[in-house]
C-alpha cells in the first residue's frame, strides 16, 4: 500500500495518508503543494463532455490549512515495535541482532528501583540479557554494559519509524532533517 507523507503549513510531518485521503484532499483544494520526483496520476470518472479526471499526487503533499499540532512538542509515543526499529533489532547488552519475537524492552534504571518508562530509560534487549540483568541496573550486573545509549526519536525519526514501505523521495526529505545521534541510519 502507497501512503503519501502529508506535511502541515510550516513543512512538518503530521501524518501518512493513504491514497484515498490524499485523493480526497487534492480533489477538495486541500494540498498546498507537493514535492517528490515521481507523481501518480489517478483516473477518475467522464463528465458530460467526455473528459476523464485526473489527479496527479507526489509522494510529500502540504496539507492546506493544516497548523503544526500542539502533540509535536510533546514526546513521542513508547511502543515495543518504534523502540526495536531505533535500536535496529540490536540488544543494547550483547551487541547481536534478532527478530521481534526474540526482544524485548529493558529499563535501564528498573522499575523496581524507580525507572520510568521513557524513551531516554529504555532500549531493546535479547530477552537472555533482559533476565540475566533482572531488576538490577547494568552497573550493578557484573559483566553487563550499555553498548548504546537511549534518546527519545524527533518527530522527523518517528516518521521513519512508523513507516511502511517509505518512498526513496519520502526517506530522503525526512533524513535530511535528522539529528546527528540519530542510530536509524549510522
Amino acid at each position: 500500500m502507497v501512503q503519501i507523507l502529508g506535511l502541515d503549513v510550516a513543512g512538518n510531518p503530521a501524518q501518512w495518508l493513504t491514497t484515498q485521503q490524499a485523493i480526497t484532499a487534492a480533489a477538495t483544494g486541500g494540498i498546498a503543494w507537493q514535492w517528490g520526483d515521481e507523481a501518480m496520476v489517478f483516473r477518475g470518472g467522464w463528465n458530460c463532455a467526455g473528459i476523464r479526471s485526473t489527479i496527479e499526487l507526489r509522494p510529500i503533499v502540504a496539507l492546506a490549512g493544516r497548523k503544526p499540532d500542539a502533540w509535536l512538542r510533546v514526546e513521542l509515543p513508547l511502543t515495543n515495535t518504534l523502540l526495536f526499529r531505533r535500536d535496529r533489532h540490536t540488544c543494547a547488552y550483547c551487541g547481536d541482532e534478532f527478530a521481534p519475537r526474540d526482544l524485548s524492552c529493558d529499563h535501564v534504571i528498573p522499575r523496581v528501583q524507580g525507572g520510568t518508562d521513557r524513551w531516554t530509560n529504555v532500549v531493546t534487549a535479547c530477552k537472555y540479557c533482559n533476565q540475566r540483568k533482572g531488576g538490577r541496573r547494568p552497573e550493578q550486573t557484573r559483566g553487563m554494559q550499555l553498548l548504546f545509549v537511549p534518546y527519545a526519536p524527533c518527530l522527523w525519526e518517528h516518521f521513519i519509524l512508523s513507516a511502511r514501505g517509505i518512498q526513496a523521495d519520502q526517506m530522503d526529505f525526512l533524513k535530511a532533517r535528522l539529528p546527528r545521534h540519530s542510530r536509524i541510519f549510522n
